[in-house]
């Protein structure tokens, strides 16, 4: 698995950039929300990764934050019927957190006025992440409404990335506790990787 690049960009397009690393050119596919906080080319950047394995061909998708990878594999990996050409339409056409708060108050109005997703696919999108795996219920706690402490929301953070990768909510939350207990103070990415080594 790729994580992450860290080179010299070269070509920048709204959906697509090359990133130069060692001498070696990644073509990485982007969301529009990453697009905006690109650099201009020849300048160093970095971006985090989700490599896509087909029979024909490795498809690279780069994200400029972690929260946006975070629900790029949520969709991609947790919703029927949506690929990473539709996963990408959703983190162009709306930012996570607007995103979020859609999902949580069942806003399909809102999410089927991005680009590429009919109603259908918005009803689908909301029934699958409330219903099936209790994302919402993560996401309006860790809401501003709610005011969470940071722990509490470093923890929501951990669980919804143990999410995207694969794991079963009950198992991401169950693991998360057990390190954030032995372990306090540590952030969303130290938190995941302790909890990674509980699961695997």
């Amino acid at each position: 698995m790729i994580t992450y690049l860290e080179g010299i960009l070269r070509e920048i397009l709204p959906t697509q950039v090359v990133i130069e690393v060692h001498g070696v050119g990644y073509e990485v596919f982007i969301p529009l929300s990453s697009y905006d906080r690109l650099p201009p080319p020849g300048q160093s950047v970095r971006l985090l990764t989700h490599l896509q394995v087909r029979e024909d061909a490795h498809l690279l998708y780069g994200f400029a934050s972690s929260e946006e990878r975070d629900l790029f594999r949520l969709l991609v990996n947790r919703v029927s019927g949506v690929g990473p050409k539709l996963a990408l339409a959703v983190l162009s056409g709306m930012d996570v957190v607007r995103f979020k708060a859609a999902v949580v108050e069942s806003d399909i109005a809102s999410i089927s006025k991005i680009s590429g997703l009919g109603k259908k696919t918005a009803e689908r999108i909301v029934l699958e992440l409330k219903d099936k795996l209790g994302v919402a219920a993560a996401w309006e706690a860790a809401s501003a409404s709610k005011a969470p402490t940071e722990e509490a929301r470093v923890s929501n953070d951990a669980v919804l990335a143990l999410i995207a990768l694969g794991y079963k909510q009950v198992n991401a939350a169950k693991a998360v506790r057990e390190v954030a207990q032995r372990q306090t103070s540590l952030g969303t990415e130290e938190l995941v990787r302790e909890a990674l080594k509980l699961l695997l």
